[in-house]
């Protein structure tokens, strides 16, 4: 690297649950093999800390979130992990946010998409589901978080969802926390969206609860459509449910009159695709 070229510094907060200060070790010693010194994962102390489930006191990660991504010398937010936590603390970091904060990307996902919801709504340009440091804990774990930093640091199109498409807004969450989120502050316009659903450890009775939710939502119906990524570890059901998540998905969008699109390439797996909120360049 020249001496006079910039270095790309990301700053990474947990809003949830605690990072292992191991794992964010792999994760710099990753971007720096990926990146040479053009690159810098900048971990806050609170990612370590550790409150029972969370990682710090809530004002502790509300005060480590609005610290990175208020900081003029970083240029982009990435959610370390995901965990519960972040529906605590986003109302009050969204108020506290400058134009710093507006001019980066943020990326993560899962339970992330609480702040990703608020930041979208609160209208900032550069938010996206996709994946984290986190994800270096999954079997093939290493492209999924270079994709992810791919998209960070260079807008990198093969990251992005497939289906993608120019001027068509979109939005991805996790099935339970858009459902969780309904009916909240943190709300986003889904008008013209197409909305793409994974989720991961639910029983399939609970994803189609989640799907009545979701789709008898007024809001979410005037949204363009809704492509499914992928359910994963679904325990078994006793009795089995019979029905799968696509054809859960199908029954409730046929019910509500939303349009199923088909699949998305989205999932708690290390090949989840990057979907920004909003429309695609």
């Amino acid at each position: 690297m020249g001496s006079s070229e910039k270095v790309f510094r990301i700053g990474l907060t947990a809003p949830g649950t605690r990072m292992p200060p191991e794992l964010a070790r792999r994760a710099q010693a990753l971007a720096q093999s990926a990146y040479g010194g053009r690159v810098e994962l900048v971990f806050h102390p609170q990612c370590f800390r550790q409150s029972g489930h969370f990682a710090g006191e809530d004002h502790e990660r509300i005060d480590a979130l609005v610290e990175i991504a208020n900081d003029p010398a970083l240029d982009a937010v990435w959610l370390a992990r995901g965990g519960y936590g972040a529906c605590r603390v986003a109302e009050y970091v969204i108020p506290r946010l400058d134009k710093h904060a507006q001019a980066k990307s943020w990326l993560g996902y899962s339970d992330a998409g609480f702040l990703l919801a608020g930041l979208y709504q609160a209208g900032f340009e550069r938010v996206a589901h996709g994946p984290m440091p986190v994800d270096l804990v999954r079997e093939d774990g290493e492209p999924a978080m270079l994709r992810g930093l791919s998209w960070l640091v260079d807008g990198d199109r093969s990251a992005l969802e497939p289906s993608l498409r120019p001027g068509q807004k979109a939005m991805a969450f996790n099935l339970t926390i858009l459902s969780q989120l309904l009916g909240t502050p943190l709300e986003p316009d889904f008008a013209g969206h197409v909305l793409m659903l994974e989720d991961v450890g639910e029983y399939m009775y609970r994803i189609d609860r989640y799907f009545f939710h979701v789709t008898s939502n007024p809001a979410l119906k005037q949204c363009a459509g809704i492509r499914l990524g992928r359910c994963s570890a679904v325990p078994k059901n006793d009795p089995d449910f019979v029905l799968d998540e696509e054809e859960v998905a199908r029954f409730w969008c046929e019910r509500s009159g939303i349009p199923y699109l088909g699949r998305a390439d989205i999932g708690h797996d290390s090949a989840n695709r990057v979907v920004p909120f909003g429309t695609v360049a």
